[in-house]
């Protein structure tokens, strides 16, 4: 039986709640999530099944889906080869998409016309107009979803709907509270109401694309993210080495990451006193690896150092889950 069916790509500036909308769609986390901006650096789809609504005499109704959501990274002016190569996975994502989920933080100061700013004011301005005219490419259905309305009075809401509904020809403009997932039921029939008529995509029982070992790697820098200062994230990043799936049941399946960064400084920090630091940041991951996983996770943490790793065209290549997958499945063509 024919269903509403599609790739919705979820873009917006940094920070603006895209992940968090994502787990809270899914009713499960998949995207890590921390309040620094750039946590997502890779496009994460996730495959949300909605089940058929019957029309009611209060109610619309809609038919079943299966919406498959594309995270992706938050749109800025890249300055560096990481920084580019996640632009370049928004592009990808808005490239092949049946509609375009708009987010936007409506705790951010709206532009006034004619004002004449500087500094960091300048530098919003500048990734508010750099974010819009993608947007205002886009040819398909665009939903805008103002986000984080828990954190305003509900009259500093309509000046945020106005000001957007001149901006451009939005499908739908709904107000949302991702983390305290309010208006994710009017989020969902506007998705669907914009959707092809189609087939599943995915198997129903499946909620992502993403191999464990890149949901493992995700998992380690998050606490990376969580546990560190300002300088040490955003030059942190985690390679899985070895995953190995336990031979026989009850046994812990076997994980070593490396963490990499860019300077001896940032490794001291990593480690901290005593391997404080890196113990910390393991034991909060592996608890969370076992609930992925559904068993016991033996980790071991390694950090090293990869100076200016960020302006590593090949390193940043190496970092790309599907290429790591290529290369395992040659190893692994070569050892047979």
């Amino acid at each position: 039986m024919p269903i509403r069916s599609g790739f919705v790509s979820i873009v917006g500036r940094p920070n603006a709640g895209k992940s968090t909308l994502v787990n809270a769609l899914l009713g499960q986390k998949l995207a890590i999530v921390t309040h620094k901006p750039q946590t997502t650096r890779n496009r994460i789809q996730a495959v949300l099944e909605v089940p058929l609504k019957k029309k009611t005499t209060r109610q619309p109704g809609h038919p079943a889906a299966q919406i498959i959501l594309v995270d992706t990274p938050g749109i800025h002016k890249p300055s560096t080869e990481l920084d580019r190569r996640m632009m370049q996975e928004v592009h990808d994502a808005l490239e092949s998409r049946d509609a375009v989920i708009f987010m936007v933080d409506v705790t951010h100061r709206l532009p006034q016309e004619g004002e004449i700013v500087t500094g960091k004011a300048k530098l919003s301005l500048d990734e508010h107009n750099f974010t819009l005219g993608l947007v205002k490419k886009l040819d398909c259905p665009v939903i805008l979803a103002l986000n984080k309305i828990d954190e305003l009075q509900r009259d500093q809401l309509l000046p945020q709907i106005a000001y957007w509904q001149k901006q451009h020809d939005f499908a739908a403009v709904i107000p949302i509270s991702a983390k305290k997932k309010d208006g994710l039921e009017r989020l969902i029939e506007a998705i669907i109401a914009v959707l092809p008529l189609g087939e599943r995509y995915f198997p129903k029982n499946q909620i992502t694309d993403q191999p464990e070992r890149f949901l493992v790697a995700e998992l380690i820098r998050e606490k990376v993210l969580l546990y560190t200062g300002e300088e040490v994230p955003y030059a942190a990043a985690v390679v899985v080495e070895r995953f190995e799936e336990p031979v026989k049941k009850g046994a812990a399946t076997r994980i070593a990451a490396a963490i990499y960064c860019e300077r001896a400084g940032q490794k001291a920090i990593l480690i901290g006193k005593g391997g404080a630091m890196l113990k910390q940041i393991g034991t909060a991951a592996r608890k969370e690896m076992e609930y992925l996983l559904g068993g016991k996770v033996f980790l071991e943490l390694f950090v090293k150092v990869q100076s200016e790793w960020r302006s590593s065209r090949g390193f940043i290549d190496d970092l790309d889950w599907r290429k790591q997958l290529e290369d395992l499945a040659i190893k692994q063509s070569n050892e047979e």
